[in-house]
C-alpha cells in the first residue's frame, strides 16, 4: 500500500519527447545559457554514427545559436569507471567547457553527472568523492549547479537522464559506488526514439528489463506513494505492452517511443520511492564481481528475488499484478505466484538473461557473493538474510 502521509516528490528535469527531437539541442542549450558544450559519449555510439549525428546537428545550427560544440569525449567505459570520469573531467577543463551534453546509455549519463559534480566542486580525482561506497547529500545544504546539462538516452532502460543519483565503478576498491545528490541530474532530457532504433534485440531486452525492475521496485517499496505509483505502475504496464514489440521489430518506432517514456517514468518512481531495493542490491553485487551488465543483472534477478523474499513482496502482490496488466483472483500468495510466473514467461518472450553462467558466476564463489550482497550500500535499506542470498545465488549460477 502506498503512503499518503508526508513525502517529498522531485522531478526537476524538463523532458522533451519527440521523434527527431535532437534537432532542438543547440537552441535548448542557448536557452539554458550554455555556450561551450562538451559532448560526452562512448566508443560504441561513435562507431555506429550516433555521435557524428549529434555533431552534424550542431554544425547545421552554427549560424542560428550561440551554443557551439567545443569537444567530443567518446571514451566513457561500461559501469562509468572513476578513471573514465577523471579523463573526461580533464578534457572538459582543457576545452573550457561550460555545458555538458550526455548522449548514451546509463554509464554515459551517470559519468556525465560525475563530470558535472567534479567541475562544480573542483574535483581532481573522482574516487575521493565517495570513499565509503555511497554519498548522499540533501537540499538546502546542496544548492543548484550552474552548469547547463542536457541528457539524451540511447537506450530505454536506466532512466538516468532524469535521476539525481548515479552509480560508478571504483577500480581501486573493485566495487560499485553511489552518488545521490540534488542537482546532478540534467536540466533537460531529450527523448528521441530514432536513436534507439539500431539497438540490437538482446540490448533492447536487457535495458527494458532494467526499466521494468525500476518500476516494480518502486511499486513494492515501503516508500511508495500516489505520485510514484502513477509513474511506476503505468511505466510497468507500458513495458509489458511494448518491450516484446521492440525486441521483435526494432524499427517499431511507436514501441520504441513508448519504451523511452516508460523508462523515464520508471526511474522517477524508483528514485522518489527509494527504500528497500533487494533486486538492485543483488544486481550491484553481481555486477561488481563478474561485470554483469546492469540491465542483464536486473533482468535475470527480478523473478528470482521476488520468489526468494515472499514476506517482502506479498503485501504488494495485487499492486504488482496490476502493474503487469494481470487480472488475477485469489489470496496474496496465489497472486504473487502468478506474478513470478508472468515475469518468467516475459523473460522467455524477450530472450533476456535468466542466470549469470555466461559471465563466470560459480558456486565456489558463494562466500564472496554473500559478502558482496550483504555489504552493498543498498543492503542498508533492507538486509537480505544470508540463507536467502544463497538461494538467489544458486539460481543465478545456473
Amino acid at each position: 500500500m502506498s503512503r499518503t502521509g508526508y513525502y517529498q516528490y522531485n522531478m526537476r528535469t524538463v523532458v522533451h519527447s519527440a521523434v527527431g527531437g535532437i534537432i532542438r539541442l543547440p537552441s535548448l542549450f542557448e536557452g539554458l545559457g550554455g555556450k561551450r558544450v562538451l559532448l560526452i559519449s562512448d566508443a560504441g555510439l561513435k562507431a555506429v554514427g550516433i555521435v557524428d549525428q549529434i555533431v552534424r546537428v550542431f554544425e547545421a545550427n552554427k549560424a542560428g545559436t550561440n551554443a557551439e560544440l567545443v569537444g567530443v569525449h567518446a571514451e566513457i567505459t561500461p559501469d562509468a569507471g572513476c578513471e573514465a570520469v577523471n579523463k573526461c573531467l580533464a578534457h572538459a577543463r582543457e576545452v573550457a567547457a561550460d555545458a555538458i551534453l550526455a548522449v548514451g546509455g546509463g554509464s554515459v549519463l551517470d559519468a556525465a553527472k560525475g563530470v558535472k559534480y567534479g567541475l562544480h566542486h573542483n574535483v581532481m580525482d573522482f574516487k575521493t568523492v565517495i570513499p565509503g561506497g555511497i554519498k548522499i547529500d540533501t537540499w538546502p545544504a546542496v544548492q543548484p549547479i550552474p552548469i547547463p546539462h542536457i541528457a539524451v538516452p540511447t537506450t530505454a532502460g536506466t532512466g538516468a537522464e532524469v535521476s539525481s543519483a548515479a552509480v560508478f565503478f571504483n577500480e581501486d576498491a573493485g566495487i560499485k559506488i553511489n552518488l545521490a545528490v540534488p542537482f546532478i541530474d540534467a536540466d533537460m532530457a531529450v527523448l528521441d526514439a530514432n536513436l534507439t532504433v539500431g539497438l540490437p534485440p538482446s540490448l533492447t531486452a536487457s535495458t527494458g528489463m532494467d526499466a521494468m525492475t525500476h518500476a516494480l521496485e518502486a511499486v513494492a517499496s515501503p516508500g511508495s506513494n500516489h505520485f510514484t505509483d502513477a509513474h511506476g505502475i503505468l511505466a510497468a504496464q507500458l513495458i509489458e505492452q511494448n518491450l516484446t514489440k521492440a525486441v521483435e521489430n526494432g524499427k517499431d518506432i511507436d514501441a520504441r517511443h513508448s519504451m523511452l517514456q516508460a523508462s523515464t517514468m520508471a526511474i522517477n518512481a524508483f528514485i522518489n520511492a527509494l527504500g528497500a531495493i533487494p533486486v538492485h542490491n543483488c544486481a550491484h553485487a553481481f555486477g561488481a564481481l563478474y561485470h554483469v551488465p546492469h540491465g542483464d543483472a536486473n533482468a535475470a534477478l527480478l523473478p528470482v528475488v521476488i520468489e526468494a523474499l515472499p514476506e517482502f513482496y506479498l503485501p504488494n502482490a495485487k499492486r504488482l499484478a496490476k502493474a503487469l496488466n494481470m487480472d488475477v483472483l485469489g489470496d496474496d500468495q496465489a497472486v504473487l505466484t502468478a506474478v513470478i510466473a508472468k515475469l518468467r514467461d516475459f523473460q522467455e518472450k524477450i530472450g533476456c538473461a535468466t542466470n549469470f553462467s555466461k559471465w563466470g558466476a560459480k558456486s565456489e564463489d558463494m562466500e564472496q557473493i554473500i559478502m558482496a550482497i550483504s555489504s552493498d550500500p543498498a543492503a542498508l535499506f533492507y538486509p537480505i538474510p544470508p540463507d536467502r542470498i544463497q538461494k538467489i545465488a544458486e539460481a543465478m549460477i545456473g
